[in-house]
């Protein structure tokens, strides 16, 4: 099957068949890079939607299989929290 080179790849972030693969050509072959540099599975699906497509694609331009390829890090959403929070000197929107 050939898909077009508009074939949205992350939808968080627009990133687009053809933007995916000039950054494998340009020498981005891993997740974390290719995250790093177009923020692809940074968005509201944490790559739920875009990460296998992503790794697909290396894979296919590299020839390297998805199983040897370096793992993905993950890393906990965070939410800004005040220091008086912190302190206890006010409730958290969590505990209101």
């Amino acid at each position: 099957m050939t898909r077009d080179e508009n074939t949205i790849i992350c939808r968080c972030e627009d990133l687009t068949l053809g933007q995916l693969r000039k950054l494998i050509s340009e020498g981005y072959t891993t997740l974390d890079e290719i995250k790093r540099i177009s923020r692809a599975g940074m968005g509201p699906c944490q790559g739920r939607t875009c990460r296998a497509l992503i790794e697909r694609e290396i894979a296919a331009m590299t020839g390297t299989p998805i199983k040897e390829q370096a793992p993905a890090r993950y890393r906990q959403p965070s939410k800004p929290v005040t220091f008086s929070a912190i302190l206890g000197g006010e409730p958290h929107e969590a505990d209101c």
